[in-house]
């Protein structure tokens, strides 16, 4: 899972509970780094071993100062279009993404914008899953309705896996829940497929892994890269905080406060989002985005310590001066 020791404790998917009140209502390719690693040797009598050391140390000189392996960073050019500029050395190895999974739920949901006024209703059986596991929550009220695009924002501001649950048994296929669920999960894997993640699976809409969910920093960046291009989601992710009202079961106004667990938002100059995530078996995790001087990278960070924000700050840096 990289090079950092694992957390002692957290919520499996690593984030802070949601408050509800009912109120009566590997290698660089930047220009320097290829510039580095193609210069001829000046010395008359370097042999090729010598030669292959002294453009090894440049590229290594030449990449973000992170331990992290499981990294990867992107430049995301006019939007449809990707360059590579730094895969980590574990870059393409397949590990648990926790919460980040939620980021390919709401790209299913997305496939059908006509629905995203669509009123859900939070059953019961969404609360009692989150105490079940132990999954983060938007606290959601059992008998309150909110729209598909309320919901997305309780999904991924404060990661409700409860918001989870409710959309994928909502946009799913099926005569029960369980099948809803496992029809939406089908979903996402053939979204994946359809993306050329070679190297992502589901079995879960909130990243509490049955033991078959995972993908790599390359693929996420590209799900967060296609994910960012839908202006619905990007609007969500960019948000620190938001509030929002919803019927509530007796009639009465329930008003929501969802909190962003994304830290680079509001610290790092020209930070979008995306998702963050964690888990006993997956580290911390977090996608993220930032734009300046009309340029937007996209990178992932997989199975890192609690310095995950700071990493991702150093490779930003680093993409952005390259």
């Amino acid at each position: 899972m990289g090079a950092h020791a694992r957390p002692n404790r957290f919520h499996r998917t690593g984030v802070r509970i949601a408050s509800a009140a009912l109120v009566g209502a590997a290698l660089p390719i930047g220009a320097t780094g290829l510039a580095q690693a193609a210069a001829p040797d000046s010395t008359p009598h370097t042999t090729a071993a010598t030669a292959d050391t002294a453009a090894s140390t440049a590229d290594a000189q030449d990449a973000p100062a992170v331990e992290a392996g499981h990294a990867f960073l992107l430049d995301a050019r006019d939007g449809s279009q990707e360059r590579e500029l730094w895969a980590g050395a574990d870059a393409d190895e397949s590990v648990p993404v926790a919460s980040t999974t939620k980021i390919m739920t709401a790209v299913v949901v997305l496939k059908h914008p006509e629905w995203l006024e669509r009123r859900i209703t939070v059953k019961q059986e969404y609360r009692d899953y989150v105490q079940e596991v132990g999954a983060s929550t938007a606290d959601l009220q059992t008998g309150d309705t909110l729209t598909a695009r309320q919901l997305l924002h309780a999904m991924l501001i404060p990661s409700g896996a409860d918001a989870a649950r409710a959309l994928a048994d909502n946009f799913g296929n099926g005569d029960t829940e369980e099948a809803r669920i496992a029809d939406f999960i089908a979903q996402m894997n053939a979204e994946a497929q359809q993306l050329g993640l070679k190297g992502t699976h589901f079995d879960s809409v909130d990243g509490i892994s049955q033991g078959n969910n995972h993908s790599t920093a390359r693929d996420l960046a590209k799900l967060g890269q296609r994910a960012m291009l839908q202006p619905v989601f990007a609007e969500v992710v960019k948000n620190t905080q938001y509030k929002t009202e919803a019927p509530a079961a007796n009639g009465r106004t329930r008003y929501y406060t969802w909190n962003n667990t994304n830290e680079l938002l509001g610290t790092y100059d020209g930070a979008l989002g995306v998702k963050t995530g964690s888990g006993p078996e997956d580290g911390y995790c977090v996608v993220f985005a930032a734009e300046r001087d009309n340029r937007t990278l996209i990178g992932v960070v997989l199975g890192d310590d609690e310095g995950r924000f700071d990493d991702a700050t150093k490779i930003l840096d680093w993409g952005f001066a390259h």
